[in-house]
This record gives structure tokens, sequence and C-alpha cells, in this order.
């Protein structure tokens, strides 16, 4: 699916499908060093996407036999995730943009019974963002609650020009929640899912992608 603000990898079959599968997988996904590189590979493949969008300028460059033109990054983004489930995607974005600055943020969910969902966040790490092109990186768009929290945090260092949200499996009430919060930002999805359930994970999803990656908490 493409509607201009929305960008979804697995609408088109392609090699993302593969990845997704394996993140899903549960005979799979409790291979953590395979679940780590899968949302780096899902990470690359969202920056390419990206990439397609941002300014280029026409540079000179000098080969071995002769003098040549091509279209190169007028400049590099910054990218953001939020600790710890966000840093194999983050790291797989800025195999590709490599010359990145970055921005870290430490936000989690506070579940309680019979409590609305909160997020804490009590850690932010960020370079200028001013006039900058932000990438945003989380593999899980749940509620966006986390996201939209950490964006508004980041303003405090700059408005970005442009605004990205890469994640691998969205639900559609996060997607609604952050076209509302964050009209400008366009969102890159490895897939769409059906929906969240009453402890707001997303359904069919994968589980908790930070324990599946690194171990669970206590």
């Amino acid at each position: 699916m493409q509607n201009g603000k929305l960008h979804i990898l697995t609408d088109t079959p392609s090699l993302a499908n593969h990845f997704v599968a394996e993140l899903r997988d549960v005979t799979i996904q409790h291979d953590s060093l395979r679940f780590r590189r899968n949302l780096e590979r899902l990470g690359e493949l969202l920056a390419y996407e990206i990439s397609k969008t941002l300014p280029y300028t026409t540079a000179g460059i000098t080969t071995p036999l002769a003098q040549t033109q091509t279209q190169l990054l007028t400049a590099q983004p910054v990218l953001a995730t939020i600790l710890r489930a966000g840093l194999p995607l983050y790291n797989g974005m800025l195999n590709y943009f490599d010359k990145a600055y970055s921005t870290f943020v430490g936000a989690y969910r506070v579940e309680e019974e019979n409590t609305e969902l909160q997020i804490n966040m009590e850690y932010l790490a960020s370079t200028d963002l001013h006039d900058k092109i932000l990438i945003l990186a989380d593999p899980m768009l749940a509620t966006g609650k986390s996201l939209v929290k950490a964006y508004k945090g980041m303003l405090r260092h700059g408005k970005p020009v442009q605004v990205h949200v890469a994640a691998v499996i969205a639900s559609p009430e996060g997607v609604k929640y952050l076209q509302q919060e964050i009209p400008e930002a366009t969102i890159w999805l490895g897939a769409l899912d059906d929906h969240l359930n009453e402890k707001s994970y997303i359904v069919p999803g994968l589980g908790d992608a930070g324990d599946l990656a690194f171990g669970p908490k206590i």
C-alpha cells in the first residue's frame, strides 16, 4: 500500500516477506542472533526505500578512466531510535546511511491493571535537529504513544525539515494515532497488522521484540 504518506514493504512480494515471516515464526524467532539480523535486514530495506525520496545533488567524480557525474545525497539524515528494541533496526539503517548522526531515547511502558497504558521517558541524547531530515526507527508501532512522546521530546533540539517513521510491524490504531499527532511524518512499514489486543500488543504481531532480541526483562 502506498498513499504518499504510508508505504508498506510486504504489500509487494519481496525478500521483506521472508524476513518478517522469520521474525513472527515461533520455531525461528527464539534464535536471538537471527532475530536481530532480520530486524537489521529490514532496517536496510526501509533505509533504501526512504533514500529514494530524499534530496540529491549532482556531483562530479573521477574514476581511473574518466570523469563522470552522479546523484549524491544532499545531506545525511539523523537516525533516532528508542532503546532497547530499536537497536537492530537502527543498525540496519545506519549500515546504509553510514554518515548519519544519531539520537537515542529511553522510553518504556508502564502496565498496571485497570489503568490506561502510560509511557515513561527517562533518557534523551539528541544531536541538533534544526532543518534536518529525521528518521525515527522503532520495530513495533503498537499504540504509537512511545514514538509520539519521543518525537515531541526531540523537538527541544530543533524542528526537522522532514520526518520519516520506520517500523517493522504496525497496528492500524498506531498508524492512525501517529497520523493525528505527527501529520508531517511519512510512515514506512514492513507490515501492517490487524489490531491491538487488550494489552496493547499487535495481533498477529510477533511478541516482544526487545525480549526476543536481547533476552527477557525482569
